[in-house]
Parts: structure tokens; sequence; C-alpha cells
């Protein structure tokens, strides 16, 4: 099966430096898709960009500070002049600010700034990509959220709320763009083992891993195959909707 078999396909990342975006890039790639890696670290976006394989075509690399739209209006200008037609964006920006503290602790400031990356980014991103793909009548726009928006992670309010209020808006632009060919969709992952996890205390991640009925955590690869499917063309009735990624944490 080939996620991408109408060529070019043109795919961009955002969060294509590290974690589930830049495995998202090198899986898409490896797909056939041709791919834009856009992230604040321009360098780091650059050195993955370099080392996709070219299945698809050249990739293109650019820095993309999702709190600044300007910023994101001008990688999504530089991607479409490097392509042509943007086919598919997934937004993998995201923190989780500072952790492990109750509501009343939590800090504006700290609030905030998880607020704009998490929430007022994507609306950012959103906008951007959308005034690109309404005059093609053609779009596959992906944010990643996470198991927190849906359930609540104690010690994350900031995190938490972000999320949840991310998906709430995919279920609104779902429905605000669902005759124009575009589609928008969220994805919100449990535990997925990157390197940052992987670096954790084998008891923190059991304390993770033990509200996963399948007792793992989710594999980089796992999330980026899944990334594939909803930004294909195949993933063509599905809109306003969070998928699952969670090892039967979540079943709604």
């Amino acid at each position: 099966m080939s996620y991408f078999p109408n060529r070019p396909y043109n795919v961009a990342v955002i969060g294509a430096a590290s974690g589930i975006g830049e495995a998202a890039a090198r899986f898409l790639a490896a797909e056939g898709a041709r791919v834009a890696c856009l992230d604040a670290n321009e360098a780091g976006a650059a050195t993955v960009a370099k080392a996709l394989p070219a299945k698809g075509g050249e990739s293109f690399s650019a820095r993309t500070d999702v709190t600044d739209a300007a910023s994101v209006e001008n990688a999504i200008a530089g991607t479409a002049k490097a392509f042509g037609q943007i086919h598919a964006l997934v937004n993998c920006a995201g923190i989780t600010g500072k952790t492990n503290i109750k509501a009343h602790e939590v800090e504006l400031a700290d609030f905030d700034r998880v607020h704009a990356i998490n929430l007022r980014g994507a609306l950012i991103v959103s906008q951007a990509i959308l005034r690109h793909m309404l005059p093609h009548n053609y779009g596959r726009l992906l944010h990643v959220a996470s198991i927190a928006g849906k359930e609540g992670n104690a010690g994350m309010t900031a995190y938490s709320a972000t999320k949840a209020g991310l998906i709430g808006m995919v279920k609104s632009m779902g429905k605000d763009y669902a005759e124009t060919g575009v589609t928008v969709n969220a994805l919100a992952p449990a535990v997925i083992r990157t390197p940052l996890v992987a670096a954790l205390p084998d008891a923190t991640v059991k304390y993770m891993t033990d509200k996963i009925p399948m007792r793992r955590c989710g594999e980089l690869e796992e999330c980026a195959a899944m990334i594939a499917f909803i930004l294909s063309p195949a993933c063509s009735f599905t809109t306003g909707f969070t998928f699952d990624l969670t090892g039967g944490r979540a079943t709604y």
C-alpha cells in the first residue's frame, strides 16, 4: 500500500526538528511525499530535511515560530514557492510547560507561554495553511493534541487545558470546512517513546504505562504511520475528529 500514490504530494511538517515531528517527516518522505521541515529550531529542521530520502522530490526547510503569524506565513509561502501546492500539513509544535504542580501554583506567565504555542499557535498555523488550501479545494490539516486534552493530566493544568482547547477547535474547524475538500483533524497520543521519554527513570515510565491497557509506550513509527494515513487522500470522509493513539487508554 502506498499512502501517496499520486505524486508529487507535498506535506509541511511543523515541529520537524525532533520527536514526533522528525519521525513523521522521515516516514512521510520514505513513503514518497515531498516534505517541508518547519521548526523554530532552524538548524535542526535543516539537518532533518537534508537527511530525508528524495523519493517524492527535494525537501525544504525553514524557521517557523508558531507564536509569530508573520513567521508562519513566510514559512508557508516559502514552502509553496518551493513545492507549489501544499497538499497536507501536520502541526507537531507543542510544549508541556511546568509540570507536577497543582492549579493554584501555576504561574500565569508559564500558562501564557504554553497557550501561545499549543493553542494560539495552532490557530495561527491553521489560518495560514487554510488560506493556501481553500483555493485548491483540497487539503489535509492535522494537529497533534494529547490524551491530556481528553482526560486531563494531574499536575499539568496548562498543557491539559490547551490540548483540550485544541481538540475543541479542531471540531469546530472540521465543520467549518466540511464541504470544501479540506479536512481538519487531530491526533491524541498517550506517552510515545521519544528520546526524552527513553531517558526517564524506569519507575516514571512505568507510572505512565500502567494507565495504558497495552502496558507500553507508543512507538514513534506507530505515530508516524497514523499521521501518514490521516494526511493521505485515503482519509477522505473524516473531519473534525480526534484520532486515538493511546493503546486503549481512551476509547472515545
